[in-house]
């Protein structure tokens, strides 16, 4: 059954805003998919209509503009921006949180805008975003306007944008000296994990004392919001033991929170005790980074990649009942796939083309059982769509064998006996090549970080890095 009738790619904003405009409450904008996928799949959305932005110039960009503002389009991944020098730099907490958002082959797909459109309590991106008092920008073919994030939710997954409106551009101000900000997330693992709490903070801190403080928190209310008693109570005071305390008992008193899976109303308070005066500590020191990379360190599974294709020439139209082909390259070979408009690109690798290799796991981006590239990046088929895939190059892992010989991470597998089931092993060979790709002598902590988003049931996580260790050997030594 096909999860939606017509899929666009669009090749201008102009065009993405008309066809929303004709098709109105019956269409959705899709960037990474990483959330709209999911709802599709569990039916909580059924939009009849996809318009897919990805292959738009220009929406993509994270720059510092002559207006003095920090302007990210509706394209700029989870990847980009936590490896971005200029948001470490001039916007950590939103570095930060990106950092922490999934694991590497999501934060490849997701975007910032697709976060914050989603509007769940929850999500990473709004906390930072609202801490650093973000503006966004929406346009219609009726018009343009910008919206305060602080306006821009109304309830849970509820927000003020209409059905035909698109996500031009987000924008703030660069944290510059005297300003300083963190993001912390309490999750039930350290990756791959919805917050259970998280907590993003700014400050301005002159003459020894805090004149400017902005406190909000995430997943303890229908929307993010911020800790004004916490705020106050670190106005013209110095940022010591006594008044961080204060503040993060404070901060407690705007929470809302509910009893829910992740954890429970009572442990959800005290955690934004214990996150607020964990931030204002690093802050305070001096240490906000806690324990985020450096962009050159960090392990991102872009392979030899550093820009995402574009199709030129009309918009492209994939119609679920049609017979329109999807036309691609697949570990090397040309190919045409008709009658998988409407499914998942992991559906049409197994089903019409007969790449098994790529697993069917979790199908919501937990496991990186699918992991495949795409253009050379390190992505999750279960969240692609298949027309995504037009125009681009596949590389799956019956793929990455050369001539009869085994990649150099498939030979250590089986020399370090690292599969133990097996399912997993498909996405942890393919995230592991890509890294060797991106990086040839990584770091262990750069290897597990590079694996994070790739779960083994069997638990076979020391031979399974000790195999990436051997590999890194084997291509140092071609």
């Amino acid at each position: 059954m096909a999860l939606w009738e017509i899929y666009y790619t669009a090749t201008s904003v102009e065009e993405a805003v008309r066809l929303l405009a004709d098709y109105g409450e019956r269409a959705r904008v899709i960037a990474g998919g990483t959330d709209l996928l999911i709802e599709i799949e569990h039916k909580t959305r059924t939009p009849a209509v996809l318009i897919d932005i990805t292959r738009i110039g220009g929406l993509d960009e994270l720059r510092l503009r002559e207006d003095g503002l920090i302007h990210l389009g509706p394209m700029v991944t989870h990847a980009q921006a936590a490896s971005s020098p200029l948001l470490q730099e001039h916007a950590l907490p939103l570095a930060q949180a990106c950092w922490w958002v999934g694991g590497p082959a999501l934060r490849n797909r997701g975007t910032i805008a697709g976060n914050l459109v989603t509007a769940s309590p929850a999500n990473d991106t709004i906390t930072a975003l609202r801490a650093l008092d973000a503006t966004i920008t929406l346009r219609s073919v009726r018009g343009e306007r910008q919206v305060p994030i602080s306006e821009f939710y109304t309830g849970v997954r509820r927000t003020l944008i209409a059905p035909d409106e698109l996500l031009t551009d987000i924008s703030f101000r660069p944290l510059k000296a005297p300003y300083q900000g963190v993001y912390l997330k309490l999750g039930l693992r350290r990756v791959l994990a919805i917050a259970v709490t998280n907590v993003a903070i700014v400050l301005g801190i002159e003459d020894g004392k805090v004149t400017t403080a902005r406190i909000t928190l995430g997943s303890v209310a229908p929307t993010i919001v911020r800790a004004p008693e916490a705020e106050t109570a670190l106005l013209q005071h110095p940022l010591d033991e006594t008044f961080i305390e204060k503040a993060a008992e404070l901060a407690a008193q705007a929470a809302r929170p509910i009893d829910d899976v992740r954890g429970s109303a009572w442990f959800r308070k005290e955690e934004v005790v214990a996150l607020v005066r964990r931030g204002l500590q690093a802050l305070a020191q001096n240490q906000p980074r806690l324990d985020l990379p450096q962009p050159e360190a960090m392990p991102l599974l872009w392979g030899k990649s550093r820009c995402r294709p574009r199709l030129s020439g009309p918009t492209v139209a994939h119609y679920s009942a049609g017979d329109e082909p999807i036309q691609f390259r697949v570990n090397g070979e040309n190919v045409a796939v008709r009658g998988a408009n409407g499914k998942t690109l992991l559906h049409m690798l197994r089903d019409d083309l007969g790449l098994v290799g790529s697993k069917v796991g979790c199908e919501e981006g937990e496991c990186g059982a699918c992991t495949v590239w795409m253009d050379g990046i390190a992505i999750l088929a279960c969240l692609t769509p298949a027309p995504r895939a037009h125009g681009t190059d596949i590389v799956t892992i019956e793929g990455l064998s050369k001539d009869g010989e085994l990649h150099p991470v498939q030979q250590a597998f089986v020399e370090e006996d690292a599969v133990q089931c097996g399912y997993c092993t498909p996405g942890f060979v393919m995230s592991a090549a890509n890294l060797l790709e991106e990086n040839p002598n990584p770091t262990r902590e750069q290897i597990i970080a590079a694996l994070s988003g790739n779960l083994c049931r069997c638990t076979g996580y020391y031979k399974i890095i000790t195999a990436v260790e051997k590999a890194s050997e084997y291509k140092g030594e071609k």
